[in-house]
């Protein structure tokens, strides 16, 4: 199992990651409320501004500060190291 940082000295498993997006849309916000809601958010943000989401494969919403670019990054290389 590999796993990416997504900030914070948190990381999350590679291969759970269905989707990231950056929180911006209205749609993506209405899915972060309602995950929080539900209880199946983890924000990984220590107070700091959510700048991105990842969408898990068990429907789990994970808010991350770092940017989308920088995940993009870290995501791709584990990938790569296949």
């Amino acid at each position: 199992m590999r796993f990416v940082s997504v900030g914070a000295g948190s990381v999350v498993a590679a291969e759970r990651v269905v989707s990231a997006a950056a929180p911006d849309s209205a749609p993506l916000k209405r899915l972060v409320q309602e995950a929080k809601e539900e209880g199946s958010a983890i924000d990984l943000t220590q107070g700091k501004k959510c700048r991105s989401v990842l969408i898990l494969d068990n429907g789990m919403v994970v808010l991350s500060a770092l940017e989308m670019e920088t995940l993009t990054e870290r995501l791709t290389k584990k990938e790569e190291s296949l």
